[in-house]
């Protein structure tokens, strides 16, 4: 009704305005100098005045009209373009859920995959994710999430028969559906979780994970004997009570790691970053560490029986009360006699070159001997 009424006194406006142009083009002279204009034989000067006013007044509602033209034609523009930025953001939600249901479709269709007997379908299911989590950044948090869901459900218990460790950059006997999942997370697109991937107490043993990001992963009480681990990241990770025993991490980034009574026995962490690790309590028996990056570790009460940290820094190390026995630190770097005063040395243990006369150091060796006789 309000936009019918609009119409009728726009209407009625033009019409007023029509009739009073026209009364102005007709009668307009006399109003504006009818002291000067005849009324009955008109002389020339009388018309040159008349001409000359109709003329501009013509002038003037010829721009009225354009002006009134440009201003509906910019109105017009202006409701095509709002009309089209409407039918653009239409396309988009439509494309948008026509893209979450092609996602949808795929995500159900892989997870019906990965939980086929058939271990290729499984397979097939694990890189059918691998291509949502890289398309979709959206989906990339529930994609990681079903992945470590996955191993943790395929490899919560250990193998049914001992397993020998293989020789190292050999693969070890996971079944390739779990090898699959853990080489899928440690390449994902880095730095998207705001969480931590759970893959507590999983049976990893061999696995083969070159370059794996597995930065700030909880693998507390996981099982990674054997597992070959170049060069990758496991910063922050928390690794409590874990078995890495034989494991290969040379070059690894183990900073801020936690090892908390971890077993890396025979090990082999040459030139690993371990900066700030926290291994209270670990087993390293025969672990090979030179040439690592020991600096400010906590290596309290651990066990480095045998171990080998040749040329390793270990620029403010914690040796309290950790076993250096047959341990050998020659050319061990930033370190003095003090970094060893409270740690458990035996004549065994071979010093760098420049501490083994320190009278503190051998005294400690005496005092770490006849308490251990003491104690048998």
């Amino acid at each position: 009704m309000k936009q019918k009424s609009k119409r009728i006194a726009l209407a009625v406006l033009l019409a007023l305005a029509a009739t009073s142009y026209a009364l102005l083009l007709w009668r307009g002279p006399w109003w504006f100098d009818g002291n000067h204009l005849r009324t009955k034989d008109l002389q020339p000067a009388d018309g040159v005045v008349i001409t000359g006013f109709r003329t501009t007044l013509v002038a003037v509602g010829a721009g009225v009209v354009a002006a009134l033209g440009l201003y509906y034609t910019h109105k017009g523009h202006k409701q095509t373009e709002s009309l089209f930025l409407h039918t653009r953001d239409k396309d988009r939600e439509q494309a948008e859920l026509t893209r979450e249901s092609q996602v949808t479709d795929r995500y159900v269709e892989a997870i019906k995959l990965l939980g086929s007997e058939n271990v290729t379908q499984r397979l097939g299911g694990v890189f059918s994710l691998e291509r949502i989590m890289r398309d979709f950044e959206k989906d990339h948090a529930l994609v990681v999430q079903v992945l470590a869901g996955f191993i943790r459900q395929h490899a919560s218990e250990p193998l049914p028969s001992p397993v020998e460790l293989p020789a190292r950059f050999q693969r070890g006997p996971l079944g390739e559906d779990v090898q699959a999942a853990l080489t899928v997370l440690g390449r994902r697109p880095a730095g998207r979780e705001e969480f931590d991937i759970d893959l507590r107490r999983v049976y990893l043993v061999n696995a083969h994970l070159f370059r794996a990001n597995f930065a700030k992963f909880d693998l507390r009480g996981a099982d990674l004997s054997g597992a070959y681990l170049l060069e990758s990241n496991l910063e922050g990770a928390e690794l409590e009570d874990a078995q890495l025993s034989g494991a290969y991490l040379v070059g690894a980034q183990m900073n801020d790691t936690l090892l908390t009574r971890a077993d890396l026995s025979e090990a082999d962490l040459s030139e690993a970053n371990l900066s700030r690790a926290v291994m209270y309590g670990a087993t390293l028996v025969r672990t090979i560490l030179q040439r690592a990056n020991l600096s400010s570790a906590d290596l309290t009460r651990s066990d480095m029986t045998g171990a080998t940290l040749h040329g390793a820094k270990l620029a403010g190390t914690y040796f309290v009360e950790t076993k250096l026995d047959r341990t050998h630190l020659g050319e061990a770097q930033d370190c003095t006699a003090r970094t060893f005063l409270n740690a458990d040395l035996r004549s065994t243990t071979t010093l760098p070159a420049r501490l083994a006369e320190e009278p503190d150091l051998k005294q400690r060796i005496q005092h770490c001997e006849s308490r251990k006789l003491s104690e048998n």
